[in-house]
């Protein structure tokens, strides 16, 4: 079944993935930039802003689950909604979403086409992170016009783990808009790269994650994996196509009805 907005069947389909951070358990040398823990009021009461956070807002209430060593990775990382970090004694751990401030969502690369800063055609997660890093006032002011602020968990075990509560597998696991997609379904996709000549993502994949930015009924997100080749996967994913979920004819058949009855 085809899904389509208002008869529009195309759409955009990016990328994510797990990445990956240096950090400390605790805050030293260059490991100053904290990765925060849910609070335990944040469903009521006052609801701070990223900015409003970075200022320290939240510091000095035992909130701060890891420390990292990059403040532009640490922005990254609640982009992906999960990673891992490495620790200096050699181990990793591995951070999965846990919740929100609910506050609104500023795609930054919106904000940077607007302002010339990176021509529509060029903006990938890789330019932003590159544009970040050669303007580093200018980046850290930037991220802080995203007042969507998240906040991490330590995973035990095999991960990372999407909306679904199930492991993520790369290349076949799809972010959606849970307002039109349930998860669970499998889709066929077929996108194709705007700015990567015959580069082509036709494939079968599965709803089972979500996204701060994936919003809209011809809408995804696709995880690549983990690490540096994941990360080159999905920052240079920009790709307009459409997909179709599989589901069984009775169904397909009641939805297309109801459709035409609108």
């Amino acid at each position: 079944m085809a899904v389509a907005d208002y008869g529009a069947r195309e759409g955009l389909f990016t990328g994510y993935f797990e990445i990956e951070l240096n950090g400390s358990r605790r805050r030293h040398g260059p490991n100053q930039t904290p990765i925060y823990r849910r609070p335990p009021d944040l469903g009521s009461g006052r609801r701070y802003s990223r900015a409003e956070i970075e200022d320290g807002a939240l510091a000095g209430h035992g909130l701060e689950l890891i420390w990292v060593d990059d403040p532009i990775d640490a922005f990254f990382l609640q982009i992906q909604g999960s990673g891992r970090v490495r620790l200096e004694n050699g181990q990793t751990i591995r951070l999965g979403y846990d919740g929100q401030n609910g506050l609104p969502y500023v795609p930054v690369g919106r904000l940077l086409i607007e302002r010339g800063q990176i021509p529509r055609e060029k903006l990938t997660m890789a330019s932003i992170r590159a544009w970040m890093r050669d303007h580093p006032a200018a980046g850290a002011a930037l991220r802080r016009e995203d007042s969507s602020y998240v906040f991490f968990r330590e995973i035990r075990g095999d991960g990372p783990i999407g909306a679904e509560k199930v492991v993520l597998t790369p290349e076949r696991s799809l972010a959606v808009d849970r307002a039109y997609i349930p998860l669970g379904v499998p889709v066929w996709l077929d996108a194709e790269e705007q700015f990567v000549p015959n580069q082509r993502v036709h494939r079968l994949v599965i709803a089972q994650d979500t996204g701060g930015a994936i919003k809209g009924p011809v809408r995804g997100d696709l995880f690549w994996g983990a690490g540096h080749a994941g990360g080159d996967r999905a920052g240079e994913m920009n790709a307009r196509g459409r997909y179709y979920l599989l589901l069984p004819h009775s169904l397909a058949d009641r939805l297309s009805a109801e459709e035409v009855r609108r």
